[in-house]
């Protein structure tokens, strides 16, 4: 009898698992460790959501089984929120799910349209759910460039032309996760230009659309006229409303796709809480002063994170999306890896980072920065960094190759 399961032994041990074991130990020992390593959003939930949220578990009705797919008036607000945003026009019966968070949605999408043997298309580096969505339902990955550019759009040629099986999906997920990059409608229509013509499923990963810091807002690739034909996408209330706990989140397009995973979902869940879905339906047709100050919130944030580094000598791109800092790792470091440069950065300065090398190995030599912390932290940290770096001779010249 083996000791590993066949779909177990798939999955690499966990990147993230040395840093987090040796972040664990360090605050055991009380050391103050300022977090930076996870997406997980600290500012409080927007009170006239959590008063809904309220209001409804008090009505023991709602403590029954919900459904599914989504209560009715969720999937007609999540509609609403698609028409206002982004001109978009959904059926909610046939184009709309619920999920619970984007994660589980993208997971059992996988599940539902993979084969064994069959090849996907994705990003690397990506977020892990990406490609192991699809690895633990049997399909073989190809990694493709991450940058939304005419890289990308040759390596989906080749990739066309030289796989065994053909590829039949492709994630994609802009602004990215881990990498911040954002894309344009214009390499939108290209992407579903070569979908429709390679007859490829695009998934796309719309989970930081309202994390943004230019003048334009994110698009989205349903926007695309006849992107339905071929694509779904995934939305989240995690970081638009600070909700991350809560695993609320949304798929929507492509009918066929939508019908599959409402199948496959009807056999593994009856939905989340009644309640946390009608607490949903009032943070996408409530107020929406909260969503620009949560992405003021985040751009300040930035903003001190990024002088702060630069500052300490370490020249950090700023992002334009996402709540994360894609970080080269200094040149100094560069031979010790992603990993052992986080745990190094832990021991020395208490600041806790995510290892590139966790997003995929094209990920190697960054480190992923959250902006999870309130600005005093973020300069606590940032100090802490300028300590570190100038007592290993990092100087701003030659803080990245």
């Amino acid at each position: 009898m083996t000791e590993e399961f066949h779909r177990i032994r798939r999955l690499p041990p966990y990147v993230f698992a040395e840093v987090n074991k040796a972040k664990a130990a360090a605050r055991a020992h009380g050391e103050d460790i300022i977090d930076l390593g996870m997406g997980n959003p600290d500012s409080p939930t927007p009170p006239h959501i959590v008063r809904k949220l309220v209001e409804t578990v008090a009505d023991p009705r709602s403590h029954r089984y919900s459904v599914s797919r989504g209560i009715p008036g969720l999937r007609r607000a999540l509609a609403g929120y698609y028409e206002r945003r982004f001109g978009v026009d959904l059926n909610p019966e046939t184009e709309v799910i619920a999920t619970l968070g984007s994660k589980e949605g993208l997971a059992n999408l996988s599940s539902a349209i993979t084969s064994p043997g069959d090849t996907i298309l994705v990003p690397n580096p990506s977020y892990p759910i990406h490609q192991f969505g699809f690895i633990i339902a049997g399909a073989s990955v190809r990694s493709i460039p991450a940058t939304p550019d005419e890289d990308m759009l040759r390596a989906l040629e080749r990739a066309v032309r030289h796989s065994v099986p053909k590829p039949t999906a492709l994630i994609v997920n802009f602004p990215s996760n881990p990498t911040a990059f954002t894309a344009s409608l214009d390499f939108y229509k290209d992407l579903v230009a070569f979908a429709r013509r390679e007859q490829i499923w695009i998934l796309s990963d719309l989970a930081y659309c309202e994390i943004y810091f230019g003048d334009e807002p994110p698009p989205s690739i349903l926007q695309v006229p006849g992107a339905k034909d071929i694509a779904v996408e995934f939305t989240s209330l995690s970081k638009t409303y600070s909700m991350a706990g809560w695993r609320m989140g949304f798929a929507a397009g492509n009918p066929h796709l939508i019908q599959a995973l409402t199948r496959i979902k009807s056999y593994l869940d009856y939905g989340a809480f009644t309640p946390i879905q009608v607490a949903a339906v009032a943070a996408l047709s409530g107020p929406q002063d909260c969503v620009t100050e949560i992405r003021d919130m985040y751009r300040e944030r930035r903003d001190v994170l990024i002088r702060g580094l630069h500052a300490a000598g370490w020249d950090v791109p700023s992002p334009q999306g996402s709540m994360f800092a894609w970080a080269p790792i200094p040149e100094r470091f560069a031979e010790m890896g992603s990993v052992d440069f986080s745990k190094l950065l832990l021991k020395e300065a208490g600041v806790a980072v995510a290892p590139g090398l966790g997003f995929g190995e094209y990920g190697e030599g960054f480190v992923r920065i959250g902006l999870v912390e309130n600005t005093q932290r973020l300069r606590q940290a940032t100090r802490a960094i300028k300590t570190f770096l100038n007592k290993h001779g990092v100087k701003q010249a030659e803080a990245v190759s």
